[in-house]
């Protein structure tokens, strides 16, 4: 029953709410929570609420003040989280934290372009040396396909377009340099320690940074990855991605090893910077964990712009030549005149010499973190977020899960990554965006699907005269009319599917889609007008939830 209580004549300058403030600091002071009543500061008044949180609420509050009357139970800790990492995912994390009125410290590497042991920097992989530089590059490349495009709508160069390498990596370690810095001036504005060095992990609680120790209640590692090179002859002539995005020069001819997202990727930007490009692969195709259609589409149209596949070869060394071109020996032969070799075989935890096996942190074989469905590892104050904990390795991923962490720590809001219908994109040229299932796994955890396609050439290249087109796919679930996969290949793929993963991840219907008006003209439209299948697959029990027509009921169709 509430409380029947009258307004004290009482201002939030009383000496008393001051002593209470300056011992509790809390980020809005126009409110202050006592009980089961919200007492507002500027009236006063006093509102019934909700049952009382638990005490496990207000626990990280008390802690300091518990120290310092010299309770025996609680350590006085230096912050109450201390993060070893300052990328994507600690960054956000350990923002986040501090808004909810933790006292956070970050450790970090000084910054370079290329990692090691000793170099890093505030922004981490995804800021400083993967999406964003990868991303300058690609539109770096781009420009040479749209000046070959230009011609066709009626634009005449006197001289052929030059590049110039030098201005495009200036401007792009120019630009890393801001963002380095704005990601320091974002931790530094939520009040967050700022912290140098290299983190060493001494026990639960206990952080070395160059020779200084810092205590936490907890530790985050969040240290994301290294590109991994594999062992074999010649291994030290190679260069991994890290080196291909601080190249002094454009590489004349270039052997790229790997059939992954970074390695197609990659023969994108030296392709379109007219690069000769050549990429070797184990398998049959590109791209392995993708749907099987576009894996065929994106290998078929970077092949028509001049790139070269060399499929089911692994390489076995790398050779040097006393003119110093590098040769790729392979199970089917050797192949010369390379003035780069670059491998893109995948990443690692970069877990190397932390600490973390002597405190007793499990790790994989591949060194990565296990941690719980919070994000906690097997001990109990250390927990990690990101690549390193090789769960869906995704920049966004990581900020989620660095987000979901600061709130089950720090807000009493116990909070699990939501993994489902995670969008992802892969910059190759022509670029891939996708949400939700493959063809394959749809058809493993639902059987019955319908699957639509389109495979056009865009408006632009009807113009243009190039042999540049377009493919998307949607597959639906037969029992539920649901879209579980939408993929699409081609311009603009992954700003589009960005907006329709909004969609997907709401529960989207292919009534709904077929409900929708299109713009016109637009490559986009074609996901709300492809209306028969292009294949009907009945290969399993029925999934629960409404049938095809129940679902069109409801939309009033």
């Amino acid at each position: 029953m509430a409380a029947s209580l009258t307004n004290p004549k009482l201002t939030f300058s009383s000496p008393a709410f001051q002593s209470l403030y300056k011992r509790f600091p809390i980020r809005n002071p126009s409110f202050l929570s006592v009980g089961s009543f919200f007492i507002q500061s500027q009236t006063l008044s006093f509102l019934p609420l909700q049952p009382p949180r638990s005490p496990s609420h207000y626990r990280r509050f008390t802690a300091r003040a518990e120290s310092e009357n010299g309770s025996a139970e609680r350590r006085n800790y230096d912050f109450d989280l201390f993060t070893i990492g300052a990328g994507s995912g600690g960054v956000r994390a350990s923002r986040f934290a501090a808004n909810f009125g933790a006292s956070v410290a970050v450790c970090e590497l000084p910054f370079a372009t290329i990692s090691s042991e000793t170099a890093g920097g505030f922004g981490g992989t995804c800021v400083l040396r993967g999406c964003v530089p990868k991303k300058l590059l690609v539109y770096s490349s781009k420009y040479s396909h749209e000046f070959e495009e230009s011609g066709g709508f009626g634009w005449k160069y006197d001289v052929e377009p030059k590049h110039d390498w030098s201005i495009m990596m200036a401007n792009k370690n120019a630009e890393l340099q801001r963002l380095t810095g704005i990601y320091k001036n974002i931790l530094k504005n939520a009040g967050v320690t700022l912290i140098e060095g290299r983190g060493k992990v001494l026990d639960p609680h206990t952080v070395d940074v160059d020779g200084k120790r810092y205590t936490a209640k907890h530790i985050l590692v969040s240290v994301g990855g290294r590109p991994y090179i594999p062992d074999m002859p010649g291994s030290e002539y190679v260069i991994d991605s890290d080196a291909a995005l601080d190249l002094p020069s454009r590489p004349k001819k270039i052997a790229i090893v790997g059939g992954g997202y970074i390695a197609v990727e990659f023969a994108g930007i030296f392709n379109g910077l007219k690069s000769e490009v050549h990429v070797f692969i184990r398998q049959k195709k590109v791209l392995r964990g993708f749907d099987e259609e576009i894996r065929d589409f994106v290998a078929e149209q970077m092949s028509l712009k001049g790139i070269e596949f060399h499929t089911e070869e692994s390489p076995e060394a790398i050779l040097k030549s006393s003119d110093g071109s590098l040769s790729v020996r392979t199970n089917k032969g050797t192949f010369d005149g390379f003035s780069h070799v670059m491998f893109a075989t995948g990443r690692r935890p970069n877990t190397k010499n932390l600490g973390l096996e002597a405190v007793g942190v499990k790790m994989t074989k591949s060194g990565a973190i296990e941690v719980d469905e919070y994000s906690r590892s097997s001990v109990p104050s250390i927990w990690a977020v990101g690549d390193v904990t090789n769960r869906l390795n995704l920049t966004p991923v990581a900020l989620m899960e660095g987000g979901a962490l600061a709130r089950t720590l720090f807000a009493d809001e116990p909070t699990k990554p939501d993994y489902r219908a995670v969008p992802s994109a892969v910059f190759c040229q022509p670029p891939i965006g996708q949400v939700g299932l493959t063809e394959e796994e749809a058809i493993q955890k639902y059987g019955d699907v319908d699957v639509f396609t389109a495979n056009f050439r865009p408006l632009k290249a009807t113009v243009s005269g190039l042999p540049d087109r377009v493919f998307m796919k949607l597959i639906v679930c037969v029992k539920t009319n649901k879209v579980l996969g939408l993929h699409m290949c081609g311009e603009d793929a992954p700003e589009i599917v960005q907006g329709f993963a909004v969609a997907v991840k709401a529960g989207l219907t292919k009534t709904q889609l077929d409900t929708t008006v299109g713009v016109h003209p637009t490559a986009a439209e074609e996901l709300v007008t492809m209306r028969t299948p292009a294949r009907k697959i009945r290969n399993g029990p029925p999934s629960e939830g409404k049938t095809d027509s129940e679902s069109r009921t409801v939309a009033g169709v």
